[in-house]
């Protein structure tokens, strides 16, 4: 019978026609079913792998500076290189090698690529694989991503090429773990399938536990102690901690004796045949590792990791920078308190060790790792950041942020400040998903919150009470939760604010766990966040702002906070402030599911300096969200009439009129907390559009 890496070859290979390449093993090209024979240039491989995988065209220049030390003529080279590879790939009405201007790009479409296989399913979501596609992809492994295609004196190639594998061993490794999972506990493959996902992660603790449970299953019990044996002195080696591993093969032994395993493998428990599970390590938070970031060089030559150094554009060591980019970025991280950041010198400790970020994530046991460059040329920093789901491989999210280096330290905190945000939505994006997709008796208490928060984001009447409802079990699962109680002072909140409930009784609840909160973790923002705009409903604006400025003070990069002082000054503040506050809170968090209110509060402090056109505008940008509800509509009726714009601002009135058909003024007033002057400007303009 043809085994799964024949199918996965026959499949790749395309029977009788077309082109396929394979990168994953030594490089090679395969054309209407014959091996290809490449020329003997190692830089000319390297080129088209560099140029496969990169996700636009690339500039000559950069090439140069990937592949050559510095010839003679590398342009003259790299035009030589392209051309053999015209000759190869190049149909008679196609070219597949693409120049324009100075840059080179490579056409792929309808060339099966093993590479673009496993990238497009690490994508996709591993974990969401059936089995035999799982199986498929792991055949395409036939060995390392280019296997044996180093060059020498091309730094800038080699660190590209041992990111990639990295890259491509972390999804083998998701894949073996998938499949593990889901083949038959006596299926023939399960041995090799477990034997190379601890060669891929020698120290990740959930291969090990599934060795031990596979072999338990068939009654090997000699085998597993000797394994545990062995792998406690690999832990050892390195100073990690084997207790898990040692405490899982415990429960395995004790909930079945040894003659029963022999007996009765399938009778095992199912806390041992979860084996990819660790008993009792579910976490209560999620958990990150922010890896030291990396220099690289812009022009002058090539410089290291974190502890090199050499000058940079107009600061200080570009290493020092690169350092102090990270330990800024940890530590703003762990002020959100949104979940559980692991200290610099852990992550230090084990870069120095030249241990690659994702292996650093299963030594770490965190749930997501976040790797970064900073580069320096032609008058420009470049910071790329890439956050990565550990236990998948899976890029969640990728960006660069680019900006003129004319104050370094203001470039990099400005950076460091999108950086953090961005991880921060990111992760709770991913959570609140993964959250949605469990049977909510299956909920632990971080599950139940996040669970919450994606009903609360809805801002109906109906998934608010879904929230809470989230929100208190989050509690009864863990008390300390300071988190849950700040969601559920939200949803008391939405409840008074909308009038949804009675204003008075959901008022005192929405500072009652607001309270709550802070007893619990008085360093929270979150905590300050939800007692600030407590007080705000019960007229305490004095003491709001102070929660609020609290709030920012823990966390400078906590957006709900600036967008919480931009609500409360837009009415009767600073107007002034509210609009540097809405600004910023938008500038942390552009995608924010409160984005609807960070544009209408800038609306409303528009309307208090007199400036309707500038008002309208950004009442309608809030009006465009799709989560807006009836009050922003009131919010963008209101600033349209100010600025004269009648049809549109009777547009609203009329839509908000559909579901609350008596809505007037004293509606809208009594929502807010208004100085006199501005009520009586909203009073003017609902009187011209029939809501007065």
């Amino acid at each position: 019978m043809e085994t799964h890496v024949e199918s996965a070859r026959s499949s790749l290979d395309g029977a009788a026609a077309g082109v396929s390449v394979r990168l994953l093993g030594p490089l090679t090209v395969i054309r209407e079913g014959a091996t290809v024979q490449l020329p003997a240039s190692r830089k000319l491989r390297a080129l088209f792998a560099y140029l496969a995988l990169a996700p636009h065209a690339v500039g000559r220049s950069r090439l140069c500076e990937l592949l050559w030390d510095v010839p003679n003529d590398p342009r003259g080279e790299l035009r030589w290189c392209l051309s053999k590879l015209r000759g190869i790939f190049d149909e008679a009405d196609r070219h597949r090698i693409e120049t324009s201007g100075d840059t080179v790009a490579l056409d792929l479409k309808g060339v099966s690529v093993d590479a673009f296989d496993v990238a497009s399913a690490a994508a996709r979501g591993i974990e969401t694989l059936d089995l035999e596609r799982l199986q498929a992809l792991s055949g395409l492994f036939v060995g390392d991503f280019l296997d044996g295609l180093e060059i020498d004196r091309s730094p800038h190639f080699n660190s590209w090429l041992i990111a990639q594998r990295r890259r491509f061993s972390s999804w083998h490794a998701a894949i073996l773990e998938q499949l593990v999972s889901k083949l038959p506990a006596d299926a023939d493959e399960m041995s090799a399938h477990l034997e190379k996902w601890l060669e891929l992660n020698p120290f990740d603790e959930r291969a090990h536990v599934a060795l031990l449970t596979s072999l338990a299953r068939r009654g090997q019990i000699a085998a597993c102690e000797d394994h545990l044996a062995s792998a406690a002195q690999l832990f050892a080696s390195e100073d990690l901690d084997f207790g898990p591993v040692r405490e899982a093969w415990r429960t395995i032994r004790s909930e079945r004796p040894a003659a029963t395993l022999r007996a009765q493998p399938a009778l095992l428990p199912a806390a041992a045949q979860a084996s990819i599970v660790l008993p009792d390590t579910a976490p209560s938070k999620a958990s990150l590792a922010v890896m030291p970031f990396v220099e690289e060089a812009g022009i002058g030559g090539p410089r290291g990791g974190p502890s090199h150094g050499g000058p940079s554009c107009g600061g200080p060591s570009c290493g020092g920078l690169a350092d102090g980019l990270t330990h800024d970025i940890i530590t703003r991280l762990a002020k959100l308190r949104d979940f559980f950041v692991i200290a610099r010198g852990s992550v230090f400790a084990l870069a120095e060790k030249n241990i690659a970020p994702e292996d650093a994530g299963r030594r770490l046991n965190v749930d997501y790792v976040a790797t970064g460059t900073v580069r320096s040329q032609a008058g420009r920093v470049a910071v790329s950041v890439e956050l990565v789901e550990v236990r998948t491989a899976r890029i969640v999210w990728a960006e660069t942020f680019e900006r003129r280096p004319d104050d370094i330290f203001a470039v990099l905190d400005d950076i460091g400040n999108s950086i953090v945000s961005s991880i921060s939505a990111e992760i709770e994006m991913v959570e609140r998903n993964r959250a949605m997709l469990k049977a909510p008796s299956s909920l632990n208490a971080w599950e139940a919150y996040h669970r919450g928060l994606w009903h609360m984001y809805r801002f109906t009447r109906t998934e608010n009470e879904q929230a809470r409802h989230f929100f208190e079990m989050a509690l009864k699962l863990d008390p300390t939760f300071a988190r849950a109680y700040a969601g559920l002072s939200f949803t008391h909140w939405q409840n008074a604010f909308q009038r949804w409930g009675d204003r008075d009784q959901e008022s005192a609840l929405a500072f009652e766990t607001a309270g709550q909160s802070l007893l619990i973790d008085d360093h929270n923002p979150a905590a300050h966040w939800a007692m600030g705009r407590a007080l705000w409903l019960r007229g305490e604006q004095d003491g709001s702002l102070i929660e609020l400025e609290r709030a920012v003070d823990l966390s400078p990069n906590f957006a709900l906070g600036h967008y919480a002082l931009s609500f409360v000054h837009s009415q009767s503040g600073d107007p002034n402030a509210a609009i540097g506050s809405s600004d910023h809170s938008r500038h942390l968090s552009p995608f924010d599911p409160l984005l609807f209110g960070m544009l209408g509060a800038r609306a409303m402090a528009h309307v208090r300096l007199g400036q309707f056109d500038e008002a309208a505008e950004w009442a309608l940008k809030a009006a465009a969200r799709p989560n807006a509800h009836a009050i922003i509509l009131a919010i963008a009726a209101h600033c349209l009439a100010l600025a004269g714009r009648l049809d549109e601002a009777r547009t609203f009135a009329a839509a908000i009129r559909k579901t609350l058909p008596n809505y007037c003024a004293d509606d809208f007033i009594g929502t807010f907390r208004f100085e006199p002057d501005a009520a009586a400007l909203f009073r003017q303009g609902a009187r011209r559009i029939g809501l007065g």
